[in-house]
């Protein structure tokens, strides 16, 4: 397994240089301006950069990738169309509980009739949401996925999400992780409480 972890501590702006094939770069723009994206999500763009976070995490076209925890769908908005024809995607995700309410299910979205969505395998609820995942039942794939998603993970969770990733990547797969980053070290208080230590992710992964 490979890792690739991109900490929005810096700009990603200076991840200009492409690793994706032309044609993958061109069904990404094309995603981008679907209108199966509302105006709320390509908003954000400027700032979430997906093309080139989605070029240096090495997507291509004909993968299988999965994305842990699509809550919302911001991404799975652009993976779906990406991979239609030639790729698969699969969103895992447990039954978030009261938030389950506020998402609307992946297969519902427009355009994303094709995306497969993968079983939990493994117990959820009390204070370690997450914890308990087993392999996700899948044949191994390329590319796992989360954006935001770390910091929100106790110890157990992270390695219970980390394990499975493992599970399911081919050999020299890679895990792409996306988050905010607080200094390594530094104490946790109010404002950094939905930052992750990126000296602790790396070991951890």
């Amino acid at each position: 397994m490979r890792v690739i972890i991109t900490l929005l501590c810096f700009s990603l702006a200076s991840l200009t240089f492409a690793q994706s094939s032309e044609t993958t770069l061109t069904l990404i723009s094309a995603a981008l301006q679907s209108d199966i994206r509302p105006a709320a999500d390509k908003a954000r763009d400027t700032e979430r950069k997906p093309l080139e976070v989605l070029s240096f995490f090495r997507l291509e076209q004909d993968m299988k990738v999965i994305e842990v925890l699509p809550f919302g769908g911001w991404y799975t908005k652009i993976l779906g169309p990406v991979l239609r024809d030639n790729g698969v995607l699969y969103t895992v995700q447990p039954d978030l509980g009261a938030y389950s309410d506020e998402l609307i299910p992946v297969s519902q979205m427009a355009g994303m009739d094709r995306v497969q969505k993968l079983d939990w395998n493994g117990p959820t609820g009390g204070p370690n949401l997450f914890t308990g995942s087993g392999a996700w039942t899948v044949e191994p794939v390329d590319l796992v996925l989360t954006f935001r998603n770390y910091h929100n993970f106790n110890y157990d969770d992270r390695m219970a999400i980390n394990k499975s990733t493992f599970d399911a990547l081919k050999p020299g797969g890679y895990y792409g992780i996306v988050d905010h980053t607080r200094r390594h070290m530094e104490a946790g208080y109010r404002e950094n409480g939905r930052r992750v230590d990126p000296v602790l992710l790396i070991k951890e992964v």
